[in-house]
């Protein structure tokens, strides 16, 4: 097998010494944009090799034909393999692009060479760029760039949100009241409002075409005094979905949706197993069912999937 060295953009190899740098260092001067897509793509090869060495040191060696030039040979094999999946679309040297020119106050190759991203480098090398033993996202963005976590922030708080995140954003403070308000995890009540709103798409529409508020699909039955709105739904009866005329709950917020959804568990004897058994998303979506809050057949394994969701969706939006 031939092991050849992956060509960078200017045509040369992209091997990891002190000349590669001082390449890089002179093409930062004559071609920014080329030097710094070079260096951006040199860095994630670096963290690639470290991550397979760090995976290949938690894995036990069989011991048959192990000798230094097997070793030697798996590490030529790793170091191409880190260099072939290195500046590809959307990993990680696009990151470290995005940083760089936001470093560089996106000048381009006319600009004066003292805004290369190597100055103050010095006699720096290659060989003198350290990795972390058991490299994380943090500590690799740390070793990339010294300005990367704010950046990895900023991105994560400017960045367009999902339909599903933007509703878990929205309402998880009323889910946090209702969890104190119960004793049910707020994920749990997230999860069911998801659910039952199509992560609010699906709301009961007022005779005006406003909304509801009804994120839970509660009826409005003889009991019920506040405003209603009256739609079309789907109910199975006897197994078999049919299309029904329905009443539902109307509220002025969505917080108070919340309250009342609330209050219904916690003061309803009805649904009295259903929070003693909230401990757990499959539990509380099997108490509901059992109840009698909906009619399809399939309703816990569905609400323990979305609750399931929402908990995920809760940590990448907080």
């Amino acid at each position: 097998m031939s092991l050849t060295p992956f060509p960078s953009s200017s045509g040369n190899s992209l091997s990891l010494d002190t000349r590669s740098l001082d390449k890089l260092k002179y093409a930062s001067g004559t071609d920014q944009k080329s030097a710094i897509k070079d260096t951006a793509k040199q860095l994630e090869s670096l963290f690639m090799q470290e991550l397979m060495k760090s995976m290949r040191s938690t894995t036990m060696n069989s011991g048959m034909l192990e000798n230094s030039g097997t070793e030697m040979g798996t590490n030529m094999l790793d170091s191409q393999r880190a260099q072939q999946m290195s500046g590809l679309p959307g990993g990680l040297s696009d990151m470290i692009i995005k940083q760089l020119q936001r470093q560089l106050g996106g000048t381009d190759a006319s600009a004066d060479t003292s805004t290369s991203p190597f100055k103050g480098l010095g006699d720096l090398s290659m060989n003198k760029l350290t990795m972390p033993a058991s490299p994380s996202a943090t500590a690799a963005t740390a070793a990339i760039a010294p300005a990367s976590a704010a950046g990895s922030a900023s991105a994560a708080s400017t960045r367009k949100l999902s339909n599903s995140e933007q509703f878990v954003r929205e309402h998880q403070a009323a889910a946090k009241a209702a969890e104190a308000a119960t004793g049910i995890p707020a994920n749990h009540i997230l999860g069911q409002a998801a659910l039952e709103s199509g992560w609010g798409k699906h709301q009961p529409k007022m005779a005006d075409g406003t909304t509801s508020h009804n994120l839970f699909g509660i009826k409005a039955n003889s009991s019920w005094t506040g405003k209603v709105a009256e739609v079309t739904t789907t109910e199975y009866i006897g197994g078999v979905a049919r299309k029904v005329t329905a009443k539902f709950r109307a509220y002025d917020s969505y917080e108070d949706a919340f309250k009342d959804h609330a209050q219904l568990l916690s003061k309803s004897p009805r649904y009295s197993q259903t929070v003693a058994q909230a401990d757990t998303a499959q539990g509380f979506a099997k108490g509901l069912q059992k109840a009698g809050y909906a009619t399809d057949p399939a309703y816990a394994d569905k609400l323990t999937k979305v609750i399931n969701t929402t908990l995920r969706l809760q940590r990448s939006v907080t």
